[in-house]
């Protein structure tokens, strides 16, 4: 009986894990993508990261991709969200939220606020933390471009 529940239980939990990222008329938002769409073109010729890899990533799975992990470092630099040493600043981040409604900004805090302290060896790796924390805390609203 005890397996029995565990494998049900299991099962519900997988399917309570899959979720369908939020995409209509009013997310992503439209300012966002625009504000982001010269710097994802910058950061797409310096890393080499193919379209495919980031829309894997945005609305499919997480998948390990080391041009894709120093995009996120590149949209990071040019979105001037790191100090001198290339570590990403939370503080710096949310200047780019500052202005932007209510409802946008209460997804990023709430995104944001279980992914404080980074990981990795490299700052690719660290900017690669950072989203696969996002997408895991909240897969509806995280997207990245």
């Amino acid at each position: 009986m005890l397996n029995r529940s565990l494998f049900l239980l299991s099962l519900f939990a997988t399917g309570c894990l899959t979720v369908t990222p939020r995409r209509d008329e009013k997310w992503p938002p439209k300012e966002i993508i625009e504000a982001f769409k010269p710097i994802g073109e910058v950061c797409r010729a310096k890393t080499g990261v193919t379209d495919e890899a980031i829309k894997e990533f945005s609305d499919g799975e997480i998948h390990d991709d080391p041009a894709l992990k120093c995009y996120m470092q590149c949209i990071f630099v040019e979105a001037k969200a790191v100090d001198q040493h290339g570590e990403v600043h939370l503080e710096l981040l949310q200047v780019h939220i500052d202005d932007l409604d209510e409802e946008i900004q209460n997804i990023a805090i709430h995104m944001g606020k279980k992914c404080l302290y980074p990981q990795g060896e490299t700052l690719c790796d660290r900017a690669f933390w950072f989203h696969k924390c996002w997408k895991s805390t909240d897969p509806k609203h995280y997207f990245l471009l």
